[in-house]
Formats: C-alpha cells, sequence, structure tokens
C-alpha cells in the first residue's frame, strides 16, 4: 500500500474531529456514527459466521459441531438483545472518549504517517494486551458476587452462538469496552491500527462462540499454534467449565496460571478425528 493510499484510508476510518466538539454533539452526532459502526461490526461478523455455521450444518464438517445440544429460539432473542445493550454501552463510552480527544483531555491521533510495520506492531501489541487484560478481569468476573450481579447474563449461554459474542449485561459490558477506550485516551495510535485490532476482536468474539471446530487436527498441540485459542476451548468455558478457559486469544495466561481445562486437547482431538459422515442428502443420491 503506498504512502498516500494508506494516509487516505486512516483520515476514512476517523474522520477529523472538530476541535472543543460540545456535549450535545457527543451525543448527538458522534455516538449515532459510533453506535453504527460498532453494531455494524457485530452485524457483519455474526452474519458471516451464521452463514459458515449454515454451510457446515450441511456438509460432512457437521461433525465437527462441538455439542449434541442445540441452541433454541429463545437463547438467539436473549443474544441479540444483550449484544444490543451492549452495543450501546460501547457507543456510550467511545462517545466520552472522543468527547475528550477533541477538547484536548485524552491523547491525540498517532503523529505523522505509519507504516506498515509500525501498524502490526501496533495490532500485535493490542492483542497482547487486551488478551492480559480480558483474562484477568474475565477471572474477576467468576469471583461468586461479580458473577452473580453482572457475568450471569453471559453465562446464560449454555450452547454458544455468534450472537453471543456482545451478550453480557451492561456492566460486563463496560468492563469488556473500558480496555479499547482506555488506550485511545492515552496511546496515540494509528487509526488504522485500531480498526483491524477492533476487526480481529469481534472475528474472533463471534467465531468463538460458534460452537463449531474449524481447525485441523493437531492444532491444540502444536507448539506454536496451541498458544491460540480455539472454538472448543471457548465451548468448554460454557458447557460447564466455568472455572477454566479464561483466555480470548492466547492459552499461554490459562497454562500459566493452571486454569486450562484438563481435557482440553483430549477434546479437541476427540473432535477434530471425527470421521466425516455423508449428510442425508448425499446417501440419497448414492442410493438412488
Amino acid at each position: 500500500m503506498s504512502s498516500a493510499s494508506r494516509q487516505h484510508n486512516q483520515r476514512k476510518i476517523e474522520p477529523m474531529l472538530p476541535q472543543n466538539l460540545s456535549i450535545m454533539d457527543a451525543v448527538t452526532r458522534v455516538f449515532p456514527n459510533v453506535f453504527l459502526f460498532d453494531g455494524g461490526r457485530y452485524v457483519i461478523a455474526t452474519t458471516i459466521m451464521m452463514g459458515i455455521l449454515w454451510f457446515v450444518h450441511r456438509t460432512r464438517l457437521r461433525v465437527r459441531i462441538i455439542q449434541d445440544r442445540r441452541p433454541m429460539r429463545k437463547d438467539y432473542r436473549r443474544e441479540i438483545t444483550a449484544s444490543f445493550v451492549s452495543v450501546c454501552v460501547y457507543a456510550s463510552m467511545a462517545s466520552v472518549a472522543l468527547w475528550l480527544r477533541s477538547n484536548g483531555y485524552a491523547a491525540d491521533n498517532y503523529p505523522g504517517e505509519a507504516s506498515t510495520l509500525t501498524i502490526a506492531g501496533f495490532v500485535v501489541v493490542l492483542l497482547i494486551v487486551h488478551d492480559a487484560y480480558f483474562y484477568w478481569t474475565h477471572r474477576l468476573l467468576h469471583t461468586p458476587r461479580f458473577f452473580r450481579l453482572w457475568h450471569r447474563t453471559h453465562h446464560k449461554t449454555i450452547t454458544p452462538t455468534p450472537y453471543a459474542a456482545y451478550a453480557f449485561d451492561w456492566r460486563e459490558a463496560f468492563v469488556q469496552g473500558f480496555m479499547p477506550i482506555a488506550w485511545i485516551c492515552v496511546v496515540p495510535t494509528p487509526n488504522l491500527a485500531m480498526f483491524i485490532f477492533l476487526g480481529i476482536m469481534i472475528a474472533r468474539n463471534a467465531w468463538g462462540h460458534s460452537g463449531a471446530e474449524l481447525h485441523h487436527a493437531g492444532f491444540a498441540d502444536h507448539w506454536f499454534w496451541g498458544l491460540f485459542t480455539t472454538a472448543t476451548h471457548h465451548d468448554l468455558h460454557h458447557s460447564g467449565g466455568f472455572g477454566s478457559n479464561y483466555g480470548l486469544y492466547f492459552t499461554w495466561w490459562d497454562r500459566i496460571m493452571g486454569t486450562e481445562h484438563p481435557r482440553y486437547r483430549e477434546i479437541y482431538r476427540e473432535i477434530t478425528t471425527r470421521p466425516l459422515k455423508l449428510v442425508e442428502t448425499d446417501q440419497r443420491k448414492l442410493s438412488a
């Protein structure tokens, strides 16, 4: 990508904020735009993931569906409703952050032009920092008091669906949204790097709640790829292993702190080595 096009893309991702943005402007102009941006990310990610699952359920890959239990309509309704509330919380927090930035109370845009290597570096650091933040706040949310008041809404989902990606109580949504918001208030970050990071975040969230394991056999046991979480990793957290598998992107915090599900790799191997079976339509064609 040329320097001119990269600079254009960064301006396009976050138009120049007016100086001394008023509170009324933050409410009437910034909030709706951020709501549409964040809600749009959620809709795009969940729609793509649901399309992938539609295909999986109708092909031989259906053996990679992790649980025998299937989500019900009420599960989808609850997750989508809670996700709408979460998007409202995220948009409110981002509007406050952008108001602070426009009035000089928070970090300004990244100075100058960021190279491709710089953008990639920011994305990697953001993922590592966010994963650490998520792991420790997630463990805190599993303490009895916080679980009952803040985290129980998310764990009403036993069989995850992509729509559970944002299905939080409004207080948990505040916790989940705090790290990226605090980051942009403190660290001057290239807009494109933040855009990519936010895209990875929602994609990983929707995929982690897909309920289907599409990684290859041996992934979880590999010395390098095993450092990354899988759909099975998070599915176990929802389906009974509540005291394990707290990580979001990486498995290293769970390994270091002894909170990885003791049968995670065994279960992963079982799921990914199931023989691919013909779907009923294929069987009918062969017998015709």
